[in-house]
């Protein structure tokens, strides 16, 4: 009974409950039961409870959300249409746009699984995913027609719609479903639909994560709106990428509070901060290099844009720089809200201004309904403190891994591949992945440490540093720079300066100044091109 009341507190805090008319409560009942409980089931309601709203501001313009449901239900009987009858999966690569969101809720609506697919994949890597998770349609943006193609030419049967299109085409189109089936409304689905999120890969191909329409539900609803100040019926811009976890969930959680969508193809700092102001949006939804982006504009281009109208700016994804936190909210405000989250395990923690303004660099406290622990290596619990493997538990682990895996459990809680320590506040600190903690000379060395030594001098724009292999040592650290503008620094002040702020063993043998670090469509550094520049 508390737990209900607790929860009933909630939705009404964040208006998800709020005074409307018995008829219009019964509409929103009658789409829930139409497209049932699936994760994208936000989507209908909305169009039930703020028909004329706007529900998607994109590049080509306005939507209600009356006009996204129906292009939804469309691109759905399109779909069911298809030669080969309704698809069992549906891949998606599309950036964000109506495209990603009418493919993702179309599919899901008709009880095909949705596999959604980075962006920034490369032909073999794409093939490789496709021929491991299978796909009976994929759904793509002009720009990817190529590196689909590579990847597609063993799969001459499957159906390509395309989900963005600059220029005419004689090619199918979801435009041209649309268009085909307008005011067509599709069977009800006889399977339920999971949604297969892949792993960041940066290390490898990425494995595909299984949601069910069951993860997370209204305990996970009540996590997120406890710890970060969303409200129905507001404005939320969504930068980070929609085909990620992180940009997946805060599309579902934008779509269940009828929240006007405002997003575009590619991320831009100024247009961002821009698309804040014009539409007054009290949200913004990044990955963390995001953040770094915009406080990298000159001065005189951030001061255009005062983001006053922001009660929140949330990340996860990776980590996020210290430095970058406290210069972001020190000129917008203290919004900032760092979510540590898992594709496997959804929420496990968040921090929020307060947390931040604390230890700018934590991960903030466990959810609710989250346990965190820190093991040793044989499974003991660790005390305040010490560094160990983190493991969590919650109501919001995933399904399993499309290839059948697992990850490593211990007691009922899920090995989450990092490595951290928990504060006397309870706060959680990640000092990195399991596998990036190197042994060099004896000695445990946490990369991150480093880094967030090297991106506070001065002259330092970002940094990262990791662990490679070396003869004498056993491994050793590489570090790689990327210097603020007109910095005249070296790497052997680089050094020099690590070297007076932390133990002489933990000075990186080589630092190497690049134009640029490489990164992902999520923002995630890929250490693997890195490692491929040591010699």
């Amino acid at each position: 009974m508390a737990d209900s009341f607790g929860l009933l507190q909630t939705l009404w805090r964040a208006r998800l409950i709020a005074p409307m008319r018995p008829d219009k409560y019964v509409r929103m009942g009658a789409a829930m039961r139409r497209v049932g409980v699936t994760a994208t089931v936000g989507f209908a309601v909305a169009a039930q409870r703020c028909p004329d709203r706007p529900g998607l501001v994109d590049e080509r313009g306005t939507l209600t959300w009356r006009q996204l449901d129906d292009r939804c239900d469309a691109v759905a009987a399109g779909l069911q249409g298809l030669a080969g009858g309704r698809p069992k999966s549906v891949a998606v690569m599309c950036r964000n746009h109506r495209g990603f969101i009418e493919a993702l809720v179309a599919a899901n609506r008709i009880g095909a699984d949705v596999l959604l697919l980075n962006t920034s994949f490369a032909g073999p890597a794409l093939a490789e995913v496709i021929e491991r998770e299978g796909a009976d349609v994929i759904i793509y943006d002009e720009e990817f027609t190529a590196t689909v193609d590579r990847a597609m030419a063993d799969n001459a049967d499957a159906t390509r719609i395309l989900g963005w299109t600059d220029t005419p085409t004689d090619q199918l189109t979801l435009d041209a479903l649309i268009d085909k089936h307008a005011d067509e409304r599709p069977a009800p689905a006889d399977r339920k639909s999971d949604i297969i999120l892949l792993t960041s890969g940066t290390t490898g191909t990425p494995k595909g994560a299984r949601r069910g329409e069951g993860s997370g539900g209204a305990g996970d609803l009540k996590a997120v709106l406890d710890r970060t100040p969303w409200r129905a019926e507001e404005t939320v811009v969504i930068a980070a990428p929609m085909f990620h976890a992180w940009g997946f969930s805060q599309l579902l959680f934008a779509a269940l509070l009828a929240c006007t969508i405002v997003t575009r193809r590619k991320f831009d700092p100024e247009a961002t901060m821009a698309l804040v102001d014009q539409h007054k949006a009290t949200g913004l939804a990044v990955v963390p290099v995001m953040f770094d982006r915009i406080m990298d504009l000159p001065h005189d281009v951030r001061n255009r844009y005062s983001g006053r109208s922001l009660r929140f700016a949330t990340a996860s994804g990776s980590r996020m720089r210290p430095d970058v936190v406290i210069k972001f909210m020190d000129q917008y405000g203290d919004v900032i809200y760092n979510n540590y989250n898992a594709t496997e395990a959804g929420m496990i923690a968040t921090a929020t201004p307060a947390d931040l303004r604390a230890a700018p660099d934590t991960a903030g406290t466990a959810a609710d309904g989250t346990e965190i622990r820190i093991l040793d290596p044989e499974f003991n619990e660790l005390p305040t403190g010490e560094t160990g493997q983190i493991y969590v538990r919650s109501g919001t682990l995933f399904d399993g891994y499309t290839s059948g895996a697992t990850k490593d459990f211990h007691e009922g809680f899920m090995a989450s591949g990092d490595m951290g320590y928990l504060d006397d506040a309870g706060r959680l600190f990640v000092v990195g992945r399991d596998d990036e903690m190197i042994v060099s000379g004896g000695e445990n060395v946490y990369p991150i440490e480093v880094e967030n030594v090297l991106a506070a001098h001065p002259q330092v724009g970002e940094a990262t540093v990791l662990g490679v292999d070396d003869e004498q040592y056993g491994q050793r650290l590489a570090a790689f720079v990327v210097l603020a503008r007109a910095a005249t620094v070296t790497a052997d002040d680089l050094k020099q300066y690590v070297r007076e702020n932390l133990a002489n063993y933990k000075v990186p043998r080589d630092i190497r100044i690049l134009d640029k670090l490489p990164r992902g469509s999520t923002g995630k550094i890929l250490r693997n091109d890195l490692r491929d520049l040591v010699t």
